[in-house]
Order: structure tokens, then C-alpha cells, then sequence
């Protein structure tokens, strides 16, 4: 695990590889130190020719002989890699038979070998998580690529002088890039939470797409998949036991791989179901102990170290908890600048927490991340279906009686309360099958986006329309595979996986996700949506395949996740940093949003009239980016304030 960066020198293609450029080594150098969180244990460049790339180095595999960049035999050859390869040691096998000599034991060094023998089909032969980098002297060809779903990062800038490429937008901002906005990718974040690839902030900086390869050399810049879901096939008629059956020995299969280490692993442990089935299987593996991390809140309604206190009892874990504090605001120019662009998934919260307090005990966790995106987990595809059943009644209770009804609903600010889902339900329940999902995610709509704009943007698409072209490029005509569609696609890679890699790596931490392993994710996309979600069962298939393995709270319990408690934060602890944060004279300073309509909903929450936790946070947190950007915020610092209490 580590963070990498590089600069291309596209006018120089062709010179001789003794012939370099000190100032573009001194560049990546700088490019590298922006991302010392990511690789504290050391870190190296190397120039060549009109190349020059280098990487900041987590130790986890090969401790002592693994530093990269890496060369082949011949040194024609070189390669930077974030991430992991789970199955080198079956690929290494399988090249030394063919004649390749190895210099190290790091499982990296197989990309080198693959390449020398497929040619642009080697990713292809790789299981695991990763974004790399690879220099092929000979033809003068630059590969940069991204592991299938997209759980390590990477970022790239080209124009026609340069490519630059970083795990990171600081590595890119520290090679000087032009930092001009993207007003687009803030448009969609204010519907999303988060900004959608390819887009970034900044307008002249992308994101490398999950299961991409794009090849740089004297023809030009070339982008393409070397993976899509698409291909695995249709769902075949399997009988349920055999189901259950072959996923269980995927689930195995998929924890075990993910056990390769030099170093100790850990398991992030949620009380829920996910967590729990990874738990499990790496207990059937591990004899000794296994340190498990669990967070919690003093709101009783979002508190789940109860269940995770079970589940670690179960199966015999070294088990460690800690309670979140209900003030936060010292560390938002730390979440702030860990994600270089604004996000505003406040879950992100809590696993910044559990990532420092389990860095102090181990370097690698497991963690259960993609399981609702693969096996159908969310409570949103519940309503998604009763929606479709609320659609068929006469229009009189639909569209008048019961809106007028759950409007009158006092708000809550407890966990997902009632007041909230029965709102939010009859708001997109009409919008149909896409529309209705949307509903569930949206922070803003596009009317209100246009009412919050201090100068509306011209001509922005509308991030429905987003959500809606993904709903239908769906190769599936059946609704659920095309909600699943749009949340493995969008949200998983650019939320979900966003948010565990930028906070476990901001402590040096590398998370691990095994329910996304490639065999399985494939396997799951041939499972029919009538073994995900069974009448209002979510994760059905995945429910039988672990149900003699798991405690009886974790299979029966409701889901839960790192809810975080924001509504009541907003209004408590946190209300005069949200007060000072969006003022009226300091939201027409930054000159983004209309002073006035922040306010408005300032105020209606703190009044009760509606829940705005969600695209307050949001606001927040664009306004903190906003002004670090411009020069008048604050670089994250450490702060005593902010510390978790430790429980057990």
C-alpha cells in the first residue's frame, strides 16, 4: 500500500532514457511528499528519460526487499503501484515456469512479468486492489491503470506538454496544476454528496474510471476498460442450494485471499451483518487472536457497540470500542483536506475516528465495505419496491392526502426517524423507479440548487439526468439490477470506496474490502434480484449462505452502518460552528450560495420545521473547501479537543 505519482513530458517521447529531467524528478519528489500519509515507511523516484515516478511505501508485504518504483530483468521496464495483488504468489508460480526471474517477493512485481507476456491484457490476470503506474522504455509508453471497482484512487492531468497522474489530488496540486473550479462536478455534489468521476473539483484534473487502463505514448493519450460487469453473463437457472452453496466457498475464498500479509490484520467490526460474515470467515482461517474496532455515539439511536460487543464475543476477538465526541469541529479541516475535494458523506466521520484509534494497534483492517452494493442490502431498495406499489394508488391519496399528512409529521432528529423516511418517501415515490432511488441520495434538487446559487451556472446538466442515463444503460430491464446498477457504478466507487481509503490512509491504515473481490462481485451480477431482495428481505441469498455462522441479532437485526448522529449535532454542540460557518457575511464573502438561502435553512432546522442535517453538512463543507482554496481557511491541525473516549 502506498501513494505513487509520476510526470510524463509528452514533447519528449522518444528521447534517450539516460537523458532526464532533474526539475521533473524534483516535481515528483514533491508530488510524493504531499502524500507521506499514505507511505511514512519510505518513499523513492526514479528518472528516465521523459518519465519520471516514484511512490510513498505503507510496508505490508515484502518488509524488507519491496521498495518500488520496481524493474524488470532488463530494467526496460518500471513500475509504481498503490494497493494490493492477492494472488501473486499463484502468478509468480506461473511466470517462473515460463522463465521470469523475480528480484524481490513483493506482490507487485507480477505486473512487470504479466506485462512482458500479455501485452495490454495483463490487468486482466490480477485479483485485488490497485492503481499503477508502468513505463515501458522500449516503445515509449506510459500504462496507468485501476483495479476493477475503483477501491484505490487515481488521479491525472494532461495537457499537451504534460501528463501527471497522483493517489491523490494533493500530489497534483503540489506539481503546480492549474486549480481553477469545476462548477459541473459542485453542481452534482450538491445533488450527491460527493462529486461523480471522471469529474474532480478542479476543471482540469480527472479520475481514472474503476477496470480503466489508459495508455500514453507518441500517438496520443487512449482510455478503455479492461473490465465491464456487463460481460460476465446473464443469470443462469441455478437451484438455491447450489446458490448458497458456491457463494459460501466465494465468501471464503474472497477472505482468505485478503489474508496475505507480513504484518498483523484487523477488522473493522459495525454490528452488522457484513462485518460480521468477514469476521467470520477470517476466524475460520486465524487460530490466534484477531483485534477487532468498533465505534459508537452517545445518542442511544445510533449507538451499535451493543451488537458489535456480541458478534467479537462470538468469535473470540481482541475487541476495542470508542465513543465519538459530540463536537466534531476541530476535525473538519482535517476530513476537509484528507479529501482534497468536498465530500460530504458524514458517515466519513466516524470511520476517521476508528481508523486512528485502530492504527494504534495495527497497520491493515478488513472491512465489509461493497456488501449492500453487491448483495442488495440498502432499506432504499425496500422502498424503491414499495414505491411501485404506492404508484398504483388512486391519485387523491398519493399525490394529496397522504403528503398533506406526513407533512404535519413533527421532525425528529433521532436516528433515520419516522418522520423523516415517511417524508422523503412520499417526496420520491412518484418520480418512478430511478427518481424514486434518487430521492433517498439527493441533498438538493435542481430547483433548489437554482435558489441556492449566489450566480446560478450556466448550462450545468442535471445530476437526475446522471442518475437516469446509468438507470437505463443498464443492460437489465428488471428494476432492482438497475438500482444496483447505478450504486455499484456511482456511489460505491466514488462514496463509499472514497471514503474508507482517504480516512484509513490519512492514519496510514490499509482497509481492505473482501466482499468486493472480483470472483464474487461477478458471481452475485448472474444471482436473480428475487435472491437479493425477497418480498422485504434485503441480502436474502447472502442471508442463507451465513445464517449457522452469525448470532441471531446480527442476521435479524435492522441495518445500521455508521449512521451518524448530525441532525442533533447541527442543533447541539456543533450549532454555533455551524452558526459561525455559515453566516450571512461569511457566505457572501466566498460568494457561492445566496446568503439568504442558507440561512432559511439554518433556521428551520434549528426550529424543527424540517430535518437539513444532510445539505447543511454539505454546505459546510463547501464552504471550508471554498475558502482553503481561496486562502482564508485553515490547513487541518492536531487538536487535544477532538479526542474519542476510549471505551474497554
Amino acid at each position: 500500500m502506498c501513494g505513487i505519482a509520476g510526470r510524463l513530458d509528452l514533447t519528449a517521447l522518444g528521447r534517450d532514457a539516460r537523458d532526464s529531467d532533474p526539475a521533473a524528478r524534483a516535481t515528483v519528489e514533491a508530488m510524493c511528499d504531499a502524500q507521506v500519509h499514505r507511505g511514512p515507511d519510505g518513499g523513492a523516484t526514479i528518472a528516465r528519460g521523459p518519465l519520471a515516478m516514484g511512490m510513498r511505501r505503507l510496508s505490508i508485504i515484502d518488509l524488507e526487499t519491496g521498495m518500488q518504483p520496481i524493474a524488470n530483468e532488463d530494467e526496460s521496464l518500471w513500475l509504481v503501484c498503490n494497493g494490493e495483488i492477492y494472488n501473486y504468489r499463484e502468478l509468480a508460480a506461473g511466470l517462473r515456469d515460463r522463465g521470469h526471474r523475480f528480484r524481490t517477493k513483493s506482490d507487485v512485481e507480477v505486473i512487470l512479468h504479466l506485462y512482458e507476456d500479455y501485452e495490454m491484457n495483463f490487468a486482466a490476470h490480477l485479483r485485488g486492489m490497485f492503481a499503477f503506474a508502468l513505463w515501458d522504455a522500449r516503445l515509449g509508453r506510459l500504462i496507468i491503470g485501476r483495479d476493477r471497482l475503483g477501491i484505490k484512487p487515481l488521479y491525472f492531468s494532461s495537457d499537451h506538454r504534460q501528463l501527471l497522474f497522483s493517489s491523490e489530488l494533493k500530489g497534483l496540486v503540489a506539481a503546480g496544476i492549474d486549480r481553477e473550479p469545476n462548477l459541473e462536478a459542485l453542481h452534482h455534489y450538491l445533488t450527491l454528496s460527493y462529486i461523480p468521476a471522471p469529474l474532480t473539483c478542479y476543471k482540469r484534473v480527472q479520475k481514472l474510471l474503476p477496470g480503466h487502463l489508459l495508455v500514453a505514448d507518441a500517438g496520443g493519450i487512449q482510455m478503455d476498460s479492461y473490465w465491464r460487469l456487463e460481460d460476465v453473463g446473464e443469470p443462469e437457472p441455478l437451484p438455491l442450494r447450489e446458490r448458497v452453496h458456491t457463494l459460501r466457498e466465494l465468501l471464503a475464498d474472497a477472505v482468505r485471499s485478503h489474508l496475505v500479509s507480513d504484518v498483523p490484520i484487523g477488522v473493522f467490526l459495525s454490528g452488522g451483518l457484513d462485518s460480521a460474515t468477514v469476521l467470520s470467515f477470517m476466524r475460520d482461517e486465524e487460530t490466534g487472536p484477531i483485534s477487532t474496532f468498533s465505534v459508537g455515539f452517545e445518542d442511544p439511536s445510533f449507538n451499535e457497540l451493543a451488537r458489535a460487543r456480541a458478534t467479537a464475543k462470538r468469535f473470540e476477538t481482541d475487541h476495542h470500542e470508542l465513543v465519538i465526541p459530540a463536537s466534531i469541529a476541530d476535525t473538519v479541516p482535517a476530513l476537509i483536506d484528507a479529501f482534497d475535494e468536498p465530500f460530504a458523506d458524514s458517515s466519513a466521520i466516524p470511520v476517521y475516528y476508528l481508523s486512528r484509534f485502530a492504527r494504534q494497534h495495527v497497520k491493515v483492517v478488513l472491512s465489509g465495505e461493497g456488501g449492500d452494493e453487491i448483495f442488495g442490502g440498502y432499506e432504499t431498495y425496500v422502498a424503491s419496491k414499495l414505491a411501485g406499489w404506492y404508484r398504483r394508488l388512486p391519485a387523491l391519496l398519493s399525490r394529496r392526502v397522504l403528503p398533506n399528512l406526513v407533512d404535519r409529521l413533527p421532525v425528529s432528529h433521532r436516528r433515520v426517524s419516522f418522520d423523516y423516511k415517511a417524508k422523503r418517501f412520499v417526496r420520491g415515490a412518484l418520480r418512478g423507479a430511478a427518481g424514486s432511488h434518487l430521492a433517498w441520495k439527493e441533498l438538493f434538487s435542481e430547483d433548489a440548487k437554482a435558489e441556492l446559487w449566489a450566480a446560478t451556472p450556466n448550462g450545468m446538466p442535471s445530476s437526475a439526468r446522471l442518475w437516469e442515463d446509468l438507470h437505463t444503460g443498464c443492460p437489465s430491464t428488471d428494476w432492482l439490477s438497475r438500482l444496483l446498477w447505478i450504486d455499484l457504478h456511482l456511489g460505491l466507487p466514488d462514496d463509499m470506496l472514497t471514503k474508507v481509503d482517504r480516512m484509513s490512509m490519512a492514519h496510514s491504515l490499509e482497509a481492505r474490502v473482501p466482499l468486493l473481490d472480483h470472483p464474487l462481485v461477478e458471481f452475485m451480477s448472474t444471482v436473480p434480484s428475487s435472491l437479493k431482495l425477497r418480498r422485504l428481505t434485503t441480502k436474502y441469498l447472502m442471508r442463507r449462505a451465513v445464517r449457522d455462522r452469525l448470532p441471531r441479532t446480527v442476521l435479524k437485526g435492522p441495518k445500521r452502518g455508521f449512521n451518524v448522529p448530525m441532525p442533533g449535532w447541527l442543533a447541539g454542540d456543533l450549532r454555533p460552528f455551524m452558526t459561525d460557518t455559515l453566516a450571512p457575511e461569511r457566505i457572501k464573502q466566498t460568494g457561492i450560495f445566496q446568503p439568504a438561502a442558507v440561512t432559511r435553512l439554518v433556521d428551520e432546522h434549528l426550529g424543527r420545521v424540517a430535518d437539513h442535517s444532510r445539505a447543511l453538512w454539505a454546505l459546510i463543507v463547501l464552504e471550508h473547501w471554498a475558502r482553503r482554496e481561496t486562502g482564508r481557511g485553515t490547513r487541518a491541525q492536531s487538536t487535544p479537543s477532538d479526542r474519542p473516549r476510549m471505551v474497554g
